[in-house]
This record gives structure tokens, sequence and C-alpha cells, in this order.
């Protein structure tokens, strides 16, 4: 793969003029604040608006830079941001809404500070309509962490990325240091079948409480997949972990990416780092032959033209968001352009497009890749 494959499509969200600074994000049909998850189908596009506690629907995909969104969710309307949809109540609010996805049919968001998943059992046609249910909390009305109880299987502490990957459904489970995941996608109560990153469902220790090894993590954030690999994106340790075949059970994964070996997760900021480090890793998406990593503090995503699914270090062989391998600028320490990144978080890569949050800028650029 090389750059002339690629190029940036569309911008959605905050416009820069002159380039060099971002407006306020005031909430409209268009503008966004810090947006973290991204999902985007034949006809669908899904943002979470992060900083201003919402979801935005585009129910046909944008053709044009900045196109107003279609719907918005957890709001009483467009112009509306503030947690618990302004003082309503959590039945139908966020707060910090992150990873999100329609499979199924179902729209799922991950309601990260409300430690929860809420579910829509249809994609919402019309403004400000209710969620179905919950994961992760016994119903709607409560938002502690681990629902109030200690750790178990059944509770979340701010779950962030979501994923749905060979037919297996997956939570970040991010403040618990663990991943779960069920066998097709959930109903309302059903514990996860698997827990990968701790030694039972009732730990959530840091790399297991003790040091950094193939089989821990530190911030579990998000997820991609085949039939025959698992990708974590473990932002917190500087690194993705891959198992091929996928796992059934806990157990070591047998790839990293973005580390020299299982032992180690060394952060190195504001130096060159090539086609292999990663520098807080927060999303990840991936097709039948590629993968993107949202390489989130080096202000770039990474891109494999080829599955890994073994070993340690694999080189990327293209990078969007800067001119070469070893830049790092925020926008190229210059301007916002459509092909420059700031703190990219969310990924989504659906047939020969790329969807990027991209976080630090306000908005939501997607590009084609080839």
């Amino acid at each position: 793969m090389g750059d002339a494959l690629m190029e940036p499509l569309l911008w959605l969200g905050a416009t820069s003029p002159g380039g060099l600074a971002l407006p306020d994000a005031h909430p409209t049909p268009s503008q966004m604040y810090g947006p973290r998850g991204v999902f985007m189908d034949d006809k669908l596009l899904v943002v979470a608006d992060s900083g201003n506690h919402r979801i935005l629907i585009w129910h046909n995909l944008p053709d044009h830079d900045g196109q107003p969104a279609d719907v918005v969710l957890c709001q009483p309307d467009f112009f509306t941001e503030g947690t618990n949809a302004s003082g309503r109540g959590a039945q139908n609010g966020l707060h910090l809404p992150t990873g999100v996805g329609v499979w199924g049919g179902r729209l799922y968001v991950a309601d990260a500070w409300h430690h929860r998943v809420l579910v829509w059992n249809e994609v919402p046609q019309k403004n400000d309509t209710s969620p179905d249910y919950a994961l992760g909390q016994p119903d709607l009305d409560l938002i502690e962490p681990n629902s109030g109880n200690a750790i178990s299987a059944s509770g979340m502490y701010w779950p962030y990325g979501l994923g749905y990957c060979g037919g297996r459904f997956y939570v970040a489970d991010t403040g618990n240091r663990r991943v779960l995941g069920w066998q097709g996608l959930p109903e309302p109560g059903q514990p996860p079948s698997l827990i990968l990153g701790q030694d039972s469902s009732l730990t959530g220790l840091e790399n297991r409480g003790d040091q950094l090894n193939a089989a821990s993590f530190r911030w579990a954030h998000d997820f991609a997949g085949t039939d025959d690999v698992l990708y974590v994106a473990d932002a917190g340790n500087h690194r993705v972990l891959g198992w091929s075949p996928v796992p059934s059970e806990d157990k070591p994964a047998n790839l990293v990416l973005g580390q020299p070996n299982f032992e180690t997760g060394l952060e190195l900021p504001y130096v060159p780092q090539g086609a292999q480090r990663l520098r807080f890793p927060y999303g990840i998406t991936c097709d039948n032959k590629r993968l993107a990593v949202a390489d989130t503090a080096n202000n770039r995503v990474l891109i494999w033209d080829s599955l890994p699914v073994e070993g340690c270090f694999a080189e990327a062989q293209a990078v969007i968001g800067q001119p070469n391998f070893n830049a790092n600028g925020e926008n190229h320490w210059k301007a916002v352009t459509h092909s420059t990144l700031c703190w990219p978080y969310g990924l989504h890569l659906h047939r020969d497009l790329l969807v990027i949050a991209d976080s630090g800028n306000n908005r939501v650029v997607i590009w084609k890749i080839g």
C-alpha cells in the first residue's frame, strides 16, 4: 500500500478559519466536541460526540464537508449539551459516550462514565429516542461503577470500546482492566462467556497485579478481528495484542504490536516512532486484508496491508496524518487541513473507506484508502 492510494474525502464537524485554531465547540447538527467513537456501513454513519454527551446519526452517508446529522440521541435537540440529557436523568442520558456500533440491527453505545452499554433494538429515526436496555447495569436508572457492588461478571467500570468480530461481541471493561466477550449478541442480563485479562470475574487489577505480560491489560480500549484473529488495543501499555486462533477462554496473546516483546510497555514521547512504535493506541479496525490502528498520542493512523497473527513489533506499511513514519506532531505542528490529525481516537473501516474520530480537531474525517 502506498500513499498514492490514500486520500481524505470528507471533513465533518469543526471548521478552522485560516487553518490555525478551532472555534468553540458549541453543539449544532454539524458541530462536534471531542468525538471518540465512529461506525459506518453501506448507508449509515454513527458518531459518539463525546464532549457533547450525545450520539449523532447520518442515515445516508455524507457526501460533502460539514454535512449536518439527521438524528441526535440523548439530548432533547441538536443545540443542547451536558450529561444526563441536561438534567432529565440517566434513563435517556449519556456521560462521555465512546464506542459505538450497529450489529444485528441494534445500536450499541458505550456510555463510559455511566458504566454501561446502552442498546437500541432498532437504529432510531427520530431525535431523542430512548434506549431499550443497558448491559452492565440492572436497569436504566443505575449508573454506579460495577452496579454499585464489588467486581463481578455482570458489572462494568468505565467501559470504553465495543466490537463484534467473528460472531462474538466484546466490551472493553477498561476500568476493570479486562475484556468481556459473548458468543453472539448479548441479551439483557446475560453474563459474558469469556473474560480476558483477569484471573477471575472478581478481580480488576492492572496487569493482573503483576508484571506486564502477554495475558494482561492496563487499559483495554478497542477491538478488531475476523473469524481467525482478535485484536485488542491495550492503550495504557502502548500496544496491540492479538490472538490467533480467537480465544474461547482466558489465555496469553501470541501477537504484540507497538512493543518489542510481551513484557515491555514503554512510552517514548516526542521522539521519532518509526513504523513499529505505538503511543496510547485507542482505536483499531480491520477487514479481511488490512489492519488500521489509531496511534493516538502520535497523531497518526498506522496501516498494515496484511493481518499480522503472531510475533512482535511488525512494521506498518502506511501512515495517515503524518508525512512520514518519524513525524508525530499535532496537525504537523502547522495548520489543520483535510489530511492532518490531532489525537485520533475511534476508527472504523468499511470497504475502502476509513472513518476517523479526529478528537483533538473536534471533527470526523473520512479517507479513501484504496
